[in-house]
């Protein structure tokens, strides 16, 4: 045989495999090499946005529990009581500053007579009339913008405090008149007050709800004052309505309308009573 025919049977077998493939391709080999994860530790579920959203929260500091909406809204009632208490306040000492001066320009004209035993010191008042006309004038200045609220008829004419202002003004001249102009009668000065009482309505307020609050405090106050002289706390001169001087009814329409649109200036800006759920 030749040297070439030797060398072929050699040449056709299969190469001897070596020690180092055997141990690369050894499938326990390979698990050495790249080492999979147990399958307790395989891949986490993709999270859901209501966990995302947690997670934010408790990044931001925030508290995911159902407790935030409860504080929030617990904090919004705190906030409209504290504001309620400061406007009552300021309501207030309205009714009493205009008390003391309006009362005293009626006991100066002596129209309101006082029995001399409750004449207090201070601006010749008695004692109960600036505690009793503050309380109403809070009352009446906080009820205005809730029937607006519920009526769903919020109050937008003339809604600045110049307007305010004015109408105060106004409401002062009309007590002022009551007591210095002369007419022949009480009939002609009660028409002469009540035109300027509507007229003081129509100029600043024109709200149907004012309108009916105005005529309602005017007819409550007229009981409440009629009661009062009736029982002997003080009089007036000349009655010639019941105990109580006719026009007296012009005078309590125009202030409430006038305390009215007061308490419509404070409640500007003020959130709506918080609903608890």
């Amino acid at each position: 045989m030749s040297k070439k025919e030797l060398q072929e049977p050699s040449a056709r077998r299969a190469p001897m495999p070596r020690l180092h493939d055997h141990f690369w391709s050894c499938p326990c080999a390979g698990a050495a090499r790249h080492p999979s994860p147990p399958r307790a530790r395989a891949a986490k579920p993709a999270a859901e946005p209501g966990d995302m959203s947690a997670a934010a929260a408790q990044a931001a500091g925030a508290d995911p529990s159902p407790r935030g909406p409860r504080a929030g809204a617990s904090g919004r009632a705190s906030s409209w009581h504290h504001d309620l208490v400061q406007r009552s306040l300021v309501l207030f000492s309205v009714g009493v500053v205009l008390a003391l001066v309006l009362n005293l320009l009626q006991i100066q004209r002596n129209v309101t007579l006082f029995p001399d035993e409750v004449i207090a010191t201070i601006f010749s008042s008695a004692w109960w009339v600036p505690p009793c006309c503050g309380t109403a004038a809070a009352v009446v200045g906080l009820l205005y913008p809730c029937i607006d609220s519920h009526l769903g008829e919020p109050h937008k004419f003339k809604r600045e405090w110049a307007s305010v202002m004015r109408c105060i003004a106004v409401f002062v001249g009309i007590n002022h008149a009551s007591a210095k102009l002369d007419f022949a009668n009480n009939v002609q000065l009660s028409l002469t007050l009540a035109a300027l009482s509507l007229g003081l309505w129509w100029t600043f307020d024109r709200s149907r709800s004012g309108l009916g609050l105005g005529i309602t405090i005017a007819f409550l106050a007229t009981l409440i004052t009629q009661f009062l002289v009736y029982n002997g706390v003080y009089q007036y001169t000349s009655p010639d309505f019941l105990y109580i001087r006719s026009w007296l009814p012009c005078i309590f329409f125009s202030g409430g309308v006038t305390v009215g649109n007061i308490g419509r200036q404070l409640a500007m800006g003020v959130p709506e009573k918080p609903h608890s759920d």
